[in-house]
C-alpha cells in the first residue's frame, strides 16, 4: 500500500476526532497559478489570539484491539486497515510543510497490540521529527498507557489529550466495556502533574525541559447515550476544575453502524445540542455560571430554542431589568447579548458620567437580545416587558427567516403590538398560530405605531430527543 492510499484511509478515519476544529479543501491547483491545496488529512484549527492554522490530521493506525460501539474503527467493523511506518509519517508530515501546506501535526492512533505498543511507534515518529521540525504536534494519548510513555511524549508534544469520550461510566461500560474510568483519569492526573512540575522548573532553571506547554484537552461523544446535559457539563466542569483542561470538545454522535444499543440511524445527529453545550461551557469557563445555574434535575437537558444565558434569564426574571449604571460586573455579564469586554466598557464608562441608552451600541451590547433585560439612567426601551409570554418567542433563534419577495402582493399594517392576539392552531412544526384583529379594529394613536416585523412570533418548538430519550 503507498503513502498516498494510507493517507486517505488515515486521514478519514481521524475526522471524527474534533479536539481541533477542521475542515478541508479540494481545490487543484490550476496551470499558471500561485499555490495548491491537498486534500487527505488537512484540517484548520485556531489558535487563542484568532489566527487560523492547517495541520495534518491523522491516525498512525487504524488498527484497533477494542470493540467500542460508538467507534468507527472498531475490530468488528469491517473497514480498510493501515498503519504509517514512524519513518513514513515523519516524511510525509515534512513534505508537507515544505510545501506550505501544514503548520502542525494532529496525531492520534487506533490501539494497536496494546497501548504501550501504540504509544511507541508514535514517540518514534516524533523523535524523527523533532530532529528537524520545530511545529506544533498535538497528540493523542492512548488510555492505559504507561506513565513512562506519557511522560517521554509530553516532552516531544506542544499538547497532548486523552479523550474521556462518555460522560458517565455506566455509558462507558454500555459501549466500550473494554475501556475503564481510570485508565482514562489517570493519564489525565499524570499529564496535570507533569505540566505543572515543568513550568516550577521552568522558573528556576532556564533550559528546564517543557511537558505539553499547550496544556491537555479531551474530547466526549454527544448523543450515544441517554446521559442528560447536566450531567456532560457537570463532568466537563470538574474537567476544568480538577484537570486543569484547556478545552473540553462535545462531538455530535455520528451513526457509524447498526449496532443494537446504540441510537437509530434515522435519529438527527444532535448538531444543535453540541452547539448549545459549547454555549453553556463558554458561561462557565468565562462568566461565572455554574452548571446548576443552566439546568437542575427537573430540566436536565438546555433549552433547544434559546441560548443557555437567555434561558437562564427567562427563568430568573426577576432580577430584571437591571439597571447597567449600578450593577456589578457579575451581573452585567448575566444579560443576555453582553460579554466581558462590553461590561468592562460600560464599567470604565459609568465612572465618568451615566450610560445613556443611546450609548449601549457604540459599546459592543447586543440591543437585539439586551434591551429585553437592562435599564439605562432609568430608562427602558425594550419592545416587550421581561415577563412578558412572547418573549421566549422573540429570543429563539430557531425562527425561520422570511424571504421577501419583490413579487409578492403587499402586506396588511400588523396590529398593534398590545392588541389581544387569539390562538388558531400551530402549523406543520408545531408552532402556535396566532390571529391578530385587523387594524381596523385596533388602530391605535397615531403617534404610538412602531414599525415591527408584522409576523406573529412562533412558540417555543417542541424539544427534540438526541440520542435516546432522556
Amino acid at each position: 500500500m503507498t503513502v498516498q492510499e494510507k493517507l486517505l484511509i488515515l486521514g478519514e478515519a481521524a475526522r471524527y476526532d474534533v479536539s481541533c476544529a477542521s475542515s478541508g479543501s479540494k481545490r487543484v491547483k490550476e496551470k499558471g497559478k500561485v499555490g495548491s491545496t491537498a486534500n487527505g488529512g488537512i484540517c484548520h484549527s485556531w489558535t487563542a489570539d484568532g489566527r487560523c492554522v492547517s495541520l495534518l490530521k491523522v491516525l498512525m493506525s487504524n488498527v484497533c484491539i477494542y470493540d467500542c460501539a460508538y467507534c468507527h474503527n472498531r475490530v468488528s467493523n469491517d473497514v480498510p486497515r493501515a498503519t504509517f511506518t514512524p519513518e513514513e509519517l515523519c516524511e510525509l508530515t515534512l513534505g508537507f510543510y515544505r510545501r506550505n501546506y501544514i503548520e502542525g501535526l494532529f496525531l492520534s492512533s487506533g490501539v494497536v497490540k496494546n497501548p504501550d505498543y501504540t504509544m511507541e511507534l508514535m514517540e518514534r515518529t516524533l523523535t524523527l521529527l523533532r530532529e528537524q521540525f520545530a511545529g506544533y504536534i498535538h497528540l493523542k494519548v492512548i488510555p492505559g498507557a504507561s506513565a513512562l510513555m506519557i511522560h517521554r511524549l509530553g516532552l516531544l508534544a506542544d499538547r497532548v489529550s486523552c479523550n474521556i469520550e462518555l460522560p458517565s461510566a455506566n455509558s462507558l461500560a454500555l459501549l466500550a466495556p473494554q475501556k475503564k474510568p481510570q485508565a482514562i483519569i489517570e493519564p489525565m492526573r499524570l499529564i496535570k502533574t507533569a505540566n505543572a512540575q515543568a513550568l516550577e522548573d521552568g522558573k528556576k532553571f532556564r533550559n528546564a525541559p517543557q511537558f505539553a506547554p499547550a496544556g491537555q484537552s479531551t474530547q466526549m461523544i454527544v448523543g450515544a447515550t441517554p446521559d442528560s446535559d447536566l450531567t456532560i457539563m457537570t463532568l466537563a466542569r470538574a474537567m476544568y476544575q480538577k484537570m486543569r483542561m484547556r478545552r473540553v470538545y462535545y462531538s455530535a454522535y455520528l451513526p457509524v453502524g447498526n449496532h443494537p444499543i446504540l441510537p437509530v440511524s434515522d435519529v438527527p445527529v444532535p448538531l444543535l445540542r453540541e452547539h448549545r453545550l459549547y454555549q453553556a461551557d463558554f458561561l462557565f469557563r468565562f462568566y461565572g455560571f455554574e452548571p446548576s445555574d443552566l439546568a437542575d434535575d427537573r430540566h436536565p437537558n438546555l433549552d433547544m430554542a434559546v441560548d443557555p444565558k437567555a434561558a437562564w434569564a427567562l427563568r430568573n426574571i426577576h432580577h430584571f431589568p437591571i439597571e447597567i449604571n449600578t450593577a456589578d460586573r457579575e451581573m452585567l455579564m448575566r444579560i443576555p447579548g453582553l460579554g466581558q469586554i462590553s461590561a468592562d466598557r460600560i464599567i470604565a464608562a459609568r465612572r465618568l458620567a451615566p450610560v445613556q441608552w443611546d450609548h449601549l451600541k457604540k459599546l459592543g451590547v447586543v440591543m437585539k437580545r439586551a434591551q429585553y433585560f437592562l435599564t439605562a439612567a432609568g430608562k427602558f426601551c425594550g419592545k416587550l416587558q421581561p415577563d412578558s409570554p412572547f418573549l421566549r418567542d422573540v429570543l429563539s433563534d430557531l425562527r425561520d427567516p422570511e424571504q421577501t419577495s419583490m413579487f409578492d402582493a403587499p402586506k396588511a399594517l400588523p396590529a398593534h403590538e398590545d392588541a389581544p392576539k387569539v390562538i388558531i392552531g400551530r402549523d406543520t412544526r408545531g408552532a402556535l398560530l396566532y390571529e391578530q384583529p385587523s387594524l381596523a379594529d385596533s388602530l391605535p394613536p397615531s403617534n404610538s405605531i412602531r414599525r415591527i416585523d408584522g409576523n406573529a412570533p412562533y412558540a417555543a418548538l417542541p424539544q427534540q430527543a438526541h440520542g435516546f430519550a432522556v
